[in-house]
């Protein structure tokens, strides 16, 4: 990746990886607030889980157009405007008063945000920094540091509500977003292609290419399921744990625990993608986590039990980023990376978007989360023999003489 003196690739990871530090560890705060919101305003939790959820589909679907733009003219504006509207949209919450507030603010003014701030383009530009050798690896790093923002950030925001109330606490969320502004400064010409990459692909070719390539729409339909049993979780954990009579920092524990084991898991199974084939890693980490959550729900739920699932789960919960990420470019190269990985994360928030609204629509009918839980274990079950059948052959680029 060409650069200007100062953007190292140490200096491009370390602000890559705060950036997703803060983009993914603000938006694992919203789960905290779903008691809270919802009794101080008199909603049902449907009301604000389909802002959530509506949030989840926004994230989706503008994912792969602000992936094309800054393959095509770079990240750096793109992921500068995310923060300004991260912290807008956080302001617009911390006022709301009426349902639509809560889809303003949230639902698309921090979904867009997260689109322009999120995993595609930052992985996208850390992906063409490092060499096929040590590419999934870092991808696996730089997606840890997405976690370890769930971990410091999610019981900081419960201190927050504690001491300021949810008004106060989304406030101060909303300051800390705009951090983001002037870390996108590093990432700028994170669009010049990977020192492997030769392709004279145009941007057509390639999308056709990948419609038309069956292990990517595997892919892309097990990523559905990823986003569907996350999503769920991080909307809806804390609330359920409430209901069961558990304290309300047992459900910000739970968060916390699964995004610090996920940055061992992240750089785990980033690790694991340079030796085993990406495709059989991702199916076992699809039977893993549905054997854990049916394991889970079927035992007696306590304290202990939380604790040890949210350990075990996090392992699992975002290691299917580094290693989906990585095989789509082991399939089809880095020139197009932050478009494709986007398109791959629209059914993944497709997935998080049913997940999330389900799980109050479910709630709201039946007093129950359970049958959610075990269309996750399904779903999960599912998602692993899609896996199998996946073509990882590199495909064959035309090169340019001068490049190549």
């Amino acid at each position: 990746m060409r650069s200007s003196t100062w953007r190292t690739p140490l200096i491009v990871m370390i602000c890559g990886t705060t950036i997703l530090f803060l983009s993914f560890g603000l938006r694992q705060n919203l789960g905290l607030y779903m008691g809270p919101i919802s009794s101080d305003l008199g909603w049902g939790r449907e009301t604000f889980a389909f802002a959530i959820a509506l949030q989840s589909l926004t994230w989706g679907v503008s994912t792969p157009i602000f992936g094309m733009i800054a393959d095509r003219y770079g990240p750096a504006r793109i992921l500068a405007l995310g923060g300004g509207l991260y912290t807008a949209g956080l302001l617009v919450l911390s006022q709301t008063t009426a349902p639509i507030d809560s889809i303003i603010g949230v639902g698309f003014l921090t979904g867009f945000a997260l689109s322009m701030t999120g995993f595609p383009i930052v992985l996208s530009v850390i992906g063409r920094m490092v060499g096929p050798d040590k590419r999934t690896l870092y991808l696996g790093i730089a997606s840890a540091g997405g976690s370890s923002g769930q971990l410091l950030l999610v019981p900081l925001g419960q201190w927050f509500i504690n001491d300021h109330g949810w008004v106060g606490a989304v406030i101060i969320l909303a300051a800390i977003s705009a951090i983001i502004v002037p870390l996108a400064a590093a990432l700028a010409g994170g669009n010049a292609r990977a020192s492997d990459d030769h392709s004279t692909q145009g941007f057509g070719d390639a999308m056709r290419e990948a419609r038309s390539h069956l292990g990517f729409k595997l892919l892309i339909a097990g990523y559905f399921v990823c986003g569907f049993q996350t999503m769920f979780f991080g909307a809806h954990f804390p609330a359920y744990l409430t209901d069961l009579g558990h304290p309300a920092w047992l459900g910000a524990t739970a968060l916390a625990l699964i995004g610090g084991f996920n940055i061992i898991g992240c750089i785990l199974w980033g690790r694991l993608g340079q030796r085993y084939p990406m495709k059989y890693l991702l199916a076992w980490l699809y039977f893993l986590r549905s054997i854990v959550m049916m394991v889970f729900i079927l035992s007696p739920i306590t304290p202990t039990s939380v604790i040890l699932f949210a350990s075990i789960m996090g392992m699992m919960w975002l290691g299917t980023v580094p290693l989906t990420a990585g095989l789509v470019v082991q399939i089809f190269g880095t020139q197009y990376m932050a478009t494709l990985v986007g398109v791959a994360f629209l059914s993944h928030q497709i997935g998080s978007f049913l997940g999330i609204w389900l799980g109050g629509v479910v709630y709201d009918s039946m007093g129950t989360y359970d049958p959610i839980f075990w269309g996750g274990i399904v779903l999960g079950f599912m998602a692993t023999a899609l896996h199998f059948p996946i073509n990882d052959t590199p495909l064959e680029r035309e090169t340019s003489p001068a490049r190549a």
